[in-house]
């Protein structure tokens, strides 16, 4: 059952949980809510210049359980707001999108004025905007889409984008410190567009008038006075995000380690702008298989797809919740121990104690409403029985899973269900290709032989308990001087892996008949 109103309240102001730790700094920042009543405002932002991949998703989705935390410790109403950079000029081409010739033509134009490389949309902005809004609407986020070509473009800007031009001696002072004396020389807070090229120029600009807007700059040679008002130009990264800021009135934003540096001097830009800094949470980078920070460009990170193929939603929010100040690994050979992870918490859930409910990441995954239901089997014991089997049907699962629970059927484990089809996938294209089954050796001969014959002489209700001691009585009296080497000879020999499960449950689960054949096998090979 839910944690009543009352008590969740009261724990999550002591509660340990990072979630709970950064609302705490909203109630902090607002005790008495957010002047005249309007909602906390939090921010995620996306740079559209490459396909979205679970970097992404990370942020909308730790932010949205800060979001949930503060509303377990306060009534006050709130907004997220994810918001597209899509008015950036095209630095380089992406790595992983079609039709790079085209692209590379339109270096220095700004993402939402590139034609879209897919053929699908009006622009390289749009298709990446859509596929971001898919990736939230699919896991049931709530939020507003805004970005910041139709802020700029409609004027919705027009009002800060002057204030930047009253304070542009104020924002010079605080950003040519920081930089090196070659790009100080030509630096300039506001990117006017090109009215003869429509690309985002990097040139010094003169403030002409801050009230109208005017500026003046040199393009191609030809000075240009014209307007920085209704999408004729944009301002430089740390300033455009203090902008955006002030502007939008954003009271939380978290944002990766490598943005450390821009968080700050952003922040010292908003305060010159009338604007308090958001409050934040700095994370740690997602790595890919090679200890590389992953990056949309080079497309060496994971699509939401990629993940969901082989795991489920949950196991995904599982993984992105743990430790957000750590740096992690992130790729497909992490899926499995996800997904049993979280079903390990999940089971504990029910009958932990608010405090510890609280710290558990299921609640934070499924906002406290955690279902209660369980998985017969694991994950992991699911991919053992599928890369034995070799090529298999979703129903002759099924089958073998009647050995080892009796009323399993989709309806009953629908949760199971899903999760067949994923280790039928994972099984398929990543462990079934590694598999290699070695001949048994020296005493595991006589190991297999002795386990083959006290199998054939079970009951027929043996439970995995017994298995499991048989296999472990005979480990002992067979002569191995560790009995880890005796299991990892179970695994290699009869499985074709170094690691594997619980042997009482995978014959349980495999069959009695079936495992007999698979140690006979086995001693063929010897």
């Amino acid at each position: 059952m839910p944690i009543d109103p009352a008590t969740l309240r009261a724990t999550a102001l002591q509660s340990k949980a990072w979630p709970y730790e950064e609302a705490r700094k909203l109630l902090k920042r607002f005790p008495h809510g957010k002047p005249g009543g309007a909602p906390i405002l939090f921010e995620t932002g996306y740079g559209p210049s490459g396909l979205p991949h679970i970097g992404t998703f990370n942020e909308v989705l730790r932010t949205t359980m800060v979001r949930r935390a503060l509303h377990a410790l306060t009534d006050a109403p709130t907004r997220l707001i994810a918001f597209s950079d899509d008015m950036d000029g095209l630095r380089k081409v992406p790595d992983n999108v079609p039709n790079k010739a085209m692209l590379a033509e339109h270096l220095g134009m700004p993402l939402s004025r590139i034609p879209d490389p897919f053929d699908k949309f009006e622009s390289f902005a749009a298709h990446n905007n859509a596929m971001l809004r898919d990736f939230l609407d699919r896991f049931g986020f709530e939020y507003e889409f805004q970005s910041a070509a139709a802020l700029y473009n409609s004027g919705g800007f027009d009002g800060a984008l002057k204030g930047v031009l009253r304070q542009y001696q104020a924002i010079l002072d605080i950003m040519l410190p920081t930089l090196r004396a070659e790009r100080a020389a030509t630096y300039s807070p506001v990117l006017p567009i090109s009215p003869k090229t429509g690309a985002v120029l990097q040139v010094p600009v003169e403030v002409l008038d801050a009230e109208t807007g005017r500026i003046a700059f040199v393009d191609a040679g030809e000075r240009i006075e014209q307007t920085v008002l209704g999408g004729k130009a944009k301002l430089q990264w740390k300033v455009d995000w203090a902008m955006r800021w002030a502007a939008l009135g954003v009271d939380y934003e978290m944002y990766g380690k490598d943005l450390i540096d821009s968080g700050i001097q952003s922040g010292k830009i908003a305060r010159v702008l009338g604007a308090r800094p958001p409050e934040s949470l700095i994370y740690e980078m997602f790595l890919d298989e090679k200890g590389e920070k992953i990056s949309k460009s080079k497309g060496n990170g994971l699509s939401l797809e990629e993940w969901l193929t082989y795991g489920s939603e949950e196991s995904l929010a599982f993984y992105i919740y743990r430790e957000p100040k750590k740096a992690k690994s992130l790729h497909l050979g992490l899926i499995p121990r996800a997904i049993d992870d979280y079903w390990q918490f999940r089971e504990n859930y029910a009958g932990q104690e608010a405090r510890e409910k609280l710290g558990n990441p299921v609640h934070h995954i499924h906002d406290g409403a955690v279902p209660e239901t369980t998985l017969p089997v694991t994950f992991g014991l699911l991919l053992n029985l599928v890369s034995v089997m070799g090529e298999a049907s979703r129903e002759q699962v099924w089958g073998y899973l009647a050995n080892y629970v009796p009323d399993a059927s989709p309806e009953r484990y629908p949760d199971l269900a899903i999760l067949i089809d994923r280790a039928l996938a994972y099984g398929r294209d990543f462990v079934a290709p590694t598999l290699v089954r070695r001949a048994p050796e020296g005493v595991e001969v006589a190991a297999l032989q002795q386990l083959a014959a006290s199998l054939a002489g079970l009951a027929p209700d043996a439970t995995a308990e017994d298995i499991q001691n048989i296999v472990y009585e005979i480990g002992k009296s067979a002569g191995f001087e560790n009995l880890r080497d005796w299991f990892k000879a179970l695994y290699e020999t009869l499985l074709g892996s170094s690691q594997g499960p619980r042997m009482g449950s995978f014959i349980a689960l495999y069959g009695i008949e079936n495992s007999r054949n698979l140690i006979a096998e086995a001693l063929a090979r010897a």
